[in-house]
């Protein structure tokens, strides 16, 4: 007999964890490019990449904040067995994991200070759809110009006008991640 916050881990977890921690970087150093990543089974309403993340990126030490969208029991159960994160407020968390609407507003999350940049939320979008469409980015890591269907372009102008600081952004839907850092340029 199992119980559901005990499944869905990796399988193999130095080798799903070095692959999920690639598809990170990959998707964070290319904006608007699509990593699939399905190394995860986590409760609902969480997506598998957004599990593969949470598995990757947090641990005892790393607070995560719950958006009302994904603050269930099963999940929150599982986190804990695998991670130990810590679940938070959003602004105590470095990494926050709901829909766009459940996790506005989002400047109540930290954004790094000048001395420490490095201390912003990372946040982790689920989405109904993820496609290489919509807005139009620019900046590094992007030769051009690319596209990525964004829940909405002002928040992530005002975002990048505070670079150095600002918040860093997972998107993901069913096994599908893409990354936007602060420094990306988004026009609509």
């Amino acid at each position: 007999m199992t119980t559901p916050q005990l499944d869905g881990g990796f399988a193999n977890l130095s080798h799903d964890a070095a692959h999920a921690f690639r598809a990170a970087l990959q998707a964070m150093a290319r904006p608007g490019r699509i990593e699939m990543l399905a190394l995860a089974r986590p409760p609902a309403p969480c997506s598998q990449a957004a599990g593969a993340l949470i598995l990757t990126l947090c641990d005892s030490t790393t607070p995560l904040y719950l958006a009302p969208s994904h603050d269930q029991p099963g999940l929150r159960e599982w986190i804990t067995f695998h991670t130990s994160a810590p679940i938070v407020r959003p602004e105590a968390a470095m990494f926050a994991l709901g829909t766009w609407d459940a996790l506005s507003p989002v400047d109540r999350f930290a954004i790094g200070t000048s001395a420490y940049p490095d201390r912003a939320a990372t946040l982790i979008v689920e989405m109904t759809s993820l496609a290489t469409k919509g807005a139009s980015l620019r900046g590094p890591g992007i030769k051009d110009r690319a596209q990525l269907s964004l829940p909405e372009i002002a928040a992530f102008q005002d975002n990048r006008r505070r670079f150095p600081l600002g918040f860093d952004c997972y998107f993901t839907c069913g096994d599908r991640l893409a990354g936007l850092p602060r420094g990306a340029i988004v026009e609509g």
